[in-house]
């Protein structure tokens, strides 16, 4: 289902998708104890994901101050990963950016993580399957079957993905990772399937902020459908008709 308040250009016939996924392979791999390498719930028969439901974030700029890098922390905790200064072989799983109207000068900041797309190019170009997308619009990385190639970085047009280039220690059993694989957020997957929130959206709320918002777009009555169908949205990249489940206020 489109989003209400998203006018994109009419996309192309829809490519068709690899179907790997179905073969049932659900071999497990053992990285650490307690930590083991297995898909997200990529079967649908077996997955915990709704049809009915498409998950995405609303983000008001104007509510995001340009020194807070509560999220990023607060994903950086939660599953894991280190930003140590090095963009070109860290993981960013979210990451901040500022941008400027060259035409008044001026100035918003925003997080920046996979967009979820309702048609994401990962997906498309993968080889393998590993790329694929929930019934409820979550966009994952199964790490058994991802082989490294890196197809899915070079074709995201959020430069959302991330390549690991290290041995991992210390790894949290509900968001395994694995040198040689890509990864990108999951919209704390682990936390929305029992309910919750994703860690970003809370850490904002803790600061005060408020600016970001989590909930099901398809359902007419959560805020976030309600604020979406309300006031103006913009998505990144709306001309690539992508249809992404992020989408960002006052931009």
């Amino acid at each position: 289902m489109k989003l209400p308040a998203l006018k994109i250009p009419k996309k192309p016939s829809e490519m068709s998708r690899r179907d790997f996924l179905q073969s049932g392979a659900a071999a497990t791999i053992v990285l650490a104890p307690g930590v083991t390498l297995m898909a997200y719930g990529a079967k649908a028969d077996a997955a915990p994901a709704d049809a009915a439901k498409r998950y995405g974030l609303l983000i008001d700029v104007n509510k995001c101050s340009k020194d807070c890098t509560a999220c990023v922390s607060a994903c950086s905790k939660e599953h894991g990963w280190q930003d140590t200064g090095h963009p070109e072989t860290d993981a960013q799983w979210i990451r901040k950016i500022d941008l400027v109207d060259k035409a008044n000068g001026h100035e918003v900041s925003l997080p920046v993580m996979c967009q979820h797309c309702e048609s994401p190019p990962c997906v498309d170009v993968c080889p393998t399957g590993a790329s694929f997308k929930r019934v409820d619009g979550i966009v994952l990385v199964d790490k058994h079957t991802c082989i490294g190639c890196r197809y899915c970085m070079m074709a995201c047009p959020y430069k959302a993905r991330s390549f690991v280039h290290e041995p991992l220690t210390d790894q949290k059993s509900y968001s395994p990772r694995g040198k040689g694989t890509v990864e990108s957020c999951t919209l704390c997957v682990h936390r929305v399937d029992k309910g919750g929130t994703p860690a970003c959206v809370e850490a904002c709320d803790a600061t005060g902020n408020g600016a970001m918002l989590f909930g099901d777009l398809n359902d007419p009555e959560s805020e976030i459908a309600k604020q979406v169908a309300t006031y103006q949205s913009t998505a990144l990249r709306a001309d690539l008709g992508l249809n992404p489940g992020v989408r960002y206020q006052n931009l």
